[in-house]
């Protein structure tokens, strides 16, 4: 009873902080597109942007944006890999 009991525990807190996340083996390849003018003064192209999709990753493609406070960088998101798979790390304003 106190293993049950034990491993309930465990089986409860690991599922409770788990960490949604897609592994790939391969990792996607990178569309080509063209890049267009910047609309405007004080623009920041936001490039390569892969995002979950129905549990498989979709191109989410390039785009023109200010940013969110003056003076921030957008850090482009970048492949990581884990335990032989790859894990894309979404890009941020810094």
């Amino acid at each position: 009873m106190r293993k049950l009991l034990l491993l309930s525990a465990v089986v409860l807190f690991t599922a409770g902080t788990s960490n949604a996340q897609i592994e790939v083996n391969v990792r996607p390849a990178r569309p080509h597109y063209v890049r267009t003018a910047a609309p405007g003064r004080g623009y920041v192209w936001v490039d390569e942007d892969w995002r979950e999709v129905n549990g498989k990753y979709e191109w989410a493609g390039g785009h023109w944006v200010r940013p969110p406070r003056q003076g921030q960088r957008w850090m482009a998101g970048h492949w990581e890999t884990r335990h032989g798979h790859h894990v894309w790390r979404a890009g941020h304003w810094r």
